[in-house]
């Protein structure tokens, strides 16, 4: 009865402002108390309750569904831990630049690595890259999220979500005036990521085999301030078909680094690249062009849809970042400025037989797959989007001292009014 005679007196104010002043009073206490148990809630969370992976629905429960990758596929937890002993060249890529090996370690470390290596990057991440490319994985439809271009690059993105697991992305960038080996070896460069990347803090190799060039890489990326850092233990490998390269990289076990609270380890990583020359959009007939396909997803250990908001919301600016850092390493390397040990790494490539190709890929063309998804939303309450906006409020109203952005936090809010809106259309 408390509240409601507040709420009433708070209604007989004689002007407007003096009853929103008055609504903000007695709801930011409700708003703080509610955030804070949803904060502790997540953090002391047990083990079967995981906010980001459920999602508690009331419609009717739909029919089992196998997992989105076939598991004779691929499964990124499935293969057995490969042994990370580090080999003689240990060493920080963020303090210092290795040479290529010598023809000694390369003699010493390929007898160690020759096992492991196959059990890192196999054939079959090599076949499921190909069904992502040719739209054969099984998996459900691509909804077109963004399209942009500036006069060196066009740029456009889709998103899915599958019955299992983290939102899927996949984008197609088309940098004019470059080479597929270029790209390549950007994408391979860890030490000149690190100057051009601001969000990763560390870059180490842990493993590599010189007859494959499989790497075993590990990587510490900076995450918000409300976000502890993020670890990875990242197994990767390229196969060359013409100059065509189906570059896999993808999270791995390794028991020689040990799990600890803070940076958190990220398990289910994949980000994979399809690089191909392509022909230029000036309109001259020649490949001078090159074409990046890239398949990504990752559980980050944060809510879905939070995640989701987030990528959009960044997507753009990271793009542009990344084509500042292709243009910077193409000046680089035009200059003559010797490679770093990862680019030679990532110019060691397992050649492909174009029938291996031929026996997985379909006919079918990338712009008639590209399409949204025509199947009707299932009714029911989202859990998670409650939530999200709950916090939201909550900081727009008392909690933004400056260390969050005003335009995100009340465009989380409109946006998620905005479904609201549509998912209870307001009756006559």
């Amino acid at each position: 009865m408390a509240v409601a005679d507040a709420f009433l007196e708070i209604l007989r104010r004689p002007t407007i402002g003096e009853m929103v002043v008055g609504m903000i009073m007695l709801l930011v206490p409700v708003w703080v108390a509610f955030l804070v148990g949803i904060m502790v809630g997540w953090a002391w969370k047990p083990r079967w309750a995981n906010l980001g992976n459920c999602k508690f629905d009331f419609s009717a429960p739909s029919s089992p569904s196998s997992f989105l990758i076939p598991s004779k596929v691929m499964s990124f937890a499935a293969p057995p831990a490969p042994s990370c002993a580090p080999p003689d060249s240990f060493v920080d890529h963020k303090r210092i630049t290795l040479p290529p090996p010598s023809d000694d370690a390369i003699s010493s470390s390929s007898s160690q690595l020759k096992k492991e290596e196959s059990v890192v990057v196999t054939d079959e991440d090599l076949e499921h890259l190909c069904r992502l490319v040719e739209r054969k994985d099984g998996g459900p439809p691509w909804k077109h999220m963004m399209e942009r271009s500036t006069s060196d690059m066009s740029y456009q993105v889709w998103q899915r979500d599958p019955e299992t697991g983290p939102p899927q992305y996949c984008s197609r960038t088309v940098y004019e005036d470059a080479t597929p080996e270029l790209l390549r070896d950007f994408f391979w460069d860890d030490e000149f990521r690190l100057k051009w990347d601001d969000m990763l803090l560390h870059a180490e190799t842990l493993e590599e085999c010189p007859m494959t060039g499989t790497m075993t890489v590990h990587w510490i990326r900076k995450f918000p301030f409300f976000c502890s850092d993020r670890e990875y233990i990242i197994g990767r490998r390229i196969w060359e078909s013409g100059r065509s390269y189906y570059c896999v990289t993808k999270g791995v076990p390794c028991d020689s680094v040990p799990r600890r609270d803070k940076p958190r380890r990220v398990d289910l990583y994949y980000s994979s690249w399809y690089i191909q020359a392509v022909e230029s959009r000036k309109g001259n007939g020649q490949l001078h062009a090159c074409e990046v396909m890239l398949f990504h997803h990752e559980d980050m250990g944060i809510p879905w849809e939070i995640a989701k908001f987030g990528v959009r919301q960044g997507m753009w600016g990271t793009v542009r970042k990344i084509e500042r850092g292709v243009r910077s390493y193409q000046g680089t390397r035009a200059s003559g400025a010797p490679l770093s040990h990862s680019a030679f790494m990532a110019q060691i490539n397992t050649k492909i037989d174009p029938d291996y190709l031929k026996s997985v890929e379909s006919g079918d063309s990338l712009e008639n797959e590209m399409l949204e998804s025509t199947e009707k939303p299932r009714e029911g309450m989202n859990i998670p989007k409650l939530l999200i906006f709950g916090g939201a409020v909550v900081v727009a109203c008392g909690l933004n001292h400056g260390l969050l952005t005003k335009a995100i936090i009340f465009s989380v809010t409109k946006r998620l009014a905005n479904i609201g809106r549509r998912a209870c259309p307001r009756t006559s």
